[in-house]
């Protein structure tokens, strides 16, 4: 996995700490002003202006690089702080002074996203660039977040003849014994006998080395003062490590990415790390059904009609709506142990990505309240999110003339995103025992280059969760 580069010692390596001077685009003309003449040399060469994610080296009379500008532009976002780390050379920095309306610990974790590379199959790259958190950053929160944050991306990132079934079980079980948890998986054919049958039907055609699971993990979280039993917090992620589309298989080009189908399932068990790590007064479930949705003589067919553990019978409309089948069963085991809170996770639909983009993912949710929480703490984190409607008017495009329901929504609804979550809610943990369900369709995926974003894996929503998680059970 790779390393998040973070220090809270005031000279952790023995060398200088360069100081950086973050600057509103407002603030750049006084701030040269009052630079030395080679700054404003290199400030006229560069047009160093300010602007949001501007760097400007400054040398000392020694030519070493002795301070460093960083342009805020109008200022406000601390996610801007991703640039930096992308742009700094190799060295020991400290933010000289913490913005207004920032807050250390929010520029560490910035840094520490924008400092991230997947190199597992290259060889050493060289030193990266350092940060000294500043003072009031909760050190250990912000390396358990950024730890997090990197493993969801690695797995997302690690091709799929690499992070197959049992790889994702091996890192739920390193989670599970890091954090005194518990874990159970089921297997293969076993999947039938625990009544998780369209998890085995997806996933049955992989060859038996890739067989499909479920795993549950279970944390029993921290006893509460008056021994009463914590409320529980279910997250279900949805882990197809490679989807060929299945017998309606998908062109190259779409195929292409699907290593990162298991978004989802990296997603939840990131979150979950976050919320073991920090000892939230909760107790958690993790449910991530893993497979692999391939073709051989054994696949699941179009037109087939799938069984479900909540008893519902599925018509299989489009093999390559393997997704929500296998969420289906994992939601409805959420719902038998009755959760205060449900989150899901899943890489779901290409309709979200065709609505709102690559960077912000919708999310499904009835219950206005935690909408909102949802929202406040996305916003406080700058993990953006953006709440879409389950709106009714579209639920009989996934009415079946032979089952009781089918995996694709007839084309006239066209709100693929939507009916998928609808499609999610027949299976949701719901009654009066059942606290709110959410849904979010993420992407998981930066599709192109940018400082301190590079293309590959995105760790999406999940900060913002644990935000939400943690104010809303405190």
């Amino acid at each position: 996995m790779s390393d998040v580069i973070l220090d809270a010692a005031a000279d952790p390596v023995g060398g200088p700490v360069i100081p950086v001077h973050a600057v509103l685009e407002r603030e750049a003309g006084p701030a040269l002003d009052a630079a030395p003449v080679a700054a404003k040399a290199y400030a006229a060469i560069t047009e160093f202006k300010g602007k949001a994610g501007q760097v400007l080296l400054v040398p000392g009379s020694d030519g070493a690089l002795a301070s460093v500008l960083f342009g805020l532009g109008e200022g406000g976002d601390p996610m801007v702080f991703r640039t930096l780390a992308a742009k700094l050379p190799a060295g020991t920095y400290k933010i000289a002074r913490t913005p207004q309306g920032m807050a250390a610990g929010q520029i560490a974790v910035a840094f520490a996203l924008g400092s991230y590379k997947f190199d597992r199959y290259k060889t050493h790259l060289g030193e990266r660039a350092r940060l000294v958190a500043g003072e009031g950053a909760d050190v250990a929160e912000v390396r358990q977040v950024a730890h997090a944050c990197a493993l969801a991306r690695d797995m997302v990132n690690t091709p799929a003849n690499d992070m197959g079934p049992l790889q994702i079980e091996t890192i739920a079980r390193e989670i599970a014994e890091q954090y005194d948890a518990s874990i159970a998986v089921v297997t293969g054919d076993a999947l039938l006998e625990a009544n998780y049958p369209a998890v085995h039907a997806v996933g049955r055609a992989a060859d038996p080395a890739r067989a499909p699971r479920m795993i549950e993990l279970t944390w029993e979280g921290p006893k509460g003062k008056s021994g009463k039993e914590r409320p529980l917090v279910c997250l279900v992620g949805k882990g197809v490590v490679f989807d060929t589309g299945g017998l309606d298989i998908k062109p190259s080009a779409g195929m292409r990415q699907m290593k990162k189908d298991m978004g989802g399932a990296a997603h939840a068990l990131a979150l979950g790390r976050m919320i073991m790590a920090a000892k939230l007064p909760v107790r958690l479930t993790v449910l991530t059904p893993v497979v692999e949705n391939a073709i051989s003589g054994d696949a699941m067919r179009p037109g087939d009609v799938l069984a479900s553990r909540k008893g519902l019978s599925i018509e299989v409309g489009n093999t390559d709506a393997e997704g929500r089948l296998i969420l289906a069963d994992a939601l409805t085991r959420a719902g038998e142990l009755e959760p205060a809170l449900t989150v899901d996770l899943a890489t779901l639909t290409g309709a979200a990505r065709v609505a709102l983009g690559p960077q912000l993912p919708p999310f499904y949710t009835e219950d206005d309240e935690l909408a909102g929480q949802i929202a406040t703490a996305a916003k406080a984190e700058s993990d953006p999110l953006w709440r879409m409607p389950l709106w009714k008017g579209y639920a009989d495009a996934l009415d079946s003339d032979v089952a009781e329901i089918k995996n694709d929504p007839d084309a006239w609804a066209q709100a693929g995103s939507v009916t998928a979550a609808l499609f999610l809610q027949r299976f949701a943990p719901s009654g009066p025992k059942c606290g709110p369900w959410v849904h979010l369709d993420i992407f998981a995926w930066n599709p192109r280059n940018r400082p301190g974003h590079p293309a590959g894996a995105e760790a999406q929503a999940i900060r913002g969760l644990y935000r939400m998680i943690r104010d809303r059970f405190a």
